[in-house]
């Protein structure tokens, strides 16, 4: 139909007659979950299937999540040498799933066989693979997941434990300056990672960090018992620097009342001199419209697992976190 002058007219002073035209209506709010689990190889460490580790992932009721060690571990596995072996059993927690999946394949020191999984698509990596771009729902997220280095392992090293050729000191300087010598590098490779993030509308870090947090080893902790000394540990201080939310402890801060030890559920007692139990699994958050709702870690059936799935497949308890835009 062809408009003439004076219809054209009429319809445009109607409109500003009308008034401004509204925005468009603000997209509903999402809440994910996201999870951190190191998966002991799915099983394979054990001959065992990957229907228990499913189960834990279902269970946390998890939309994305980082995975550690899904290959199995060599045999010997050394603290000096202990390269992943076998085949990786993300492709088929994906599947099972029918999820999207992220292989980390790149060689370095942030990873010891890596992957994500997503119930939304991954569209994107960082440069040196510790990153996922995520589309959830229409909004831009990154998903970090890393495995750092545990040897030489400071918490040992503090309470006198052998494990690789590390001497043993309860001096909070040895240790701090022992952790960024062990793990320094791969965050640097992190933080370097995390500039492709910068506009995203969340960011998120999971990982084994084999490194105790600056949250826990805490004076209150200290005269608790829980702790040897009180330690500004630097991996989780690092990343709180970059304005990230430890998610767990953002739910539960008191790290005397919540010890929330993810290492470990297995080979020893918290009591046993040849181990030393810790919190090194971490759900980190970052983002200016998001609130932590919830967090907890998942083990089995007993006072360190807040939720508990039994059989539990993993030498580490998980960690999950349920946020909300």
């Amino acid at each position: 139909m062809r408009v003439t002058a004076a219809r054209l007219a009429a319809v445009l002073a109607a409109v500003l007659a009308a008034g401004p035209v509204a925005p468009p209506a603000a997209a509903g709010d999402l809440a994910l979950t996201v999870m951190s689990f190191n998966i002991w190889g799915g099983g394979a460490n054990e001959g065992k299937p990957i229907d228990a580790t499913l189960a834990a992932i279902r269970a946390a009721g998890a939309d994305i999540v980082g995975l550690q060690e899904t290959r199995r571990e060599p045999d010997p596995c050394t603290a000096e040498h202990c390269p992943p072996a076998g085949d990786s059993v993300a492709p088929a927690l994906a599947a099972a799933l029918g999820w999207h999946l992220h292989e980390q394949r790149a060689a370095n020191a942030a990873l010891w066989s890596n992957a994500v999984i997503s119930r939304f698509p991954i569209t994107g990596a960082s440069a040196n693979d510790l990153g996922v771009r995520i589309d959830a729902d229409g909004r831009p997220v990154w998903l970090f997941n890393i495995h750092l280095d545990d040897e030489p392992y400071q918490p040992y090293q503090a309470v006198g434990i052998e494990y690789g050729p590390a001497p043993f000191t309860t001096d909070p300087g040895e240790l701090v300056a022992w952790a960024e010598r062990t793990r320094g590098p791969a965050l640097d490779l992190l933080l370097d990672d995390l500039r492709a993030a910068e506009h995203a509308a969340a960011v998120f870090v999971t990982g084994d960090f084999n490194e105790p947090s600056h949250l826990d080893w805490t004076p209150a902790a200290v005269a608790a018992g829980l702790q040897p000394v009180a330690v500004v540990w630097p991996a989780t201080r690092r990343l709180a620097e970059a304005g990230f939310i430890d998610a767990y402890r953002a739910v539960h801060p008191d790290p005397v009342a919540k010890p929330a030890f993810t290492w470990t559920p297995m080979w020893s007692t918290e009591d046993d001199p040849a181990d030393k139990h810790d919190r090194i699994d971490f759900v980190l958050v970052r983002g200016a419209d998001l609130a932590v709702e919830d967090a907890v870690i998942l083990g089995e059936d007993g006072p360190r697992s807040d939720l508990a799935v039994m059989p539990w497949p993993s030498d580490h308890r998980a960690v999950a976190a349920r946020v909300r835009f």
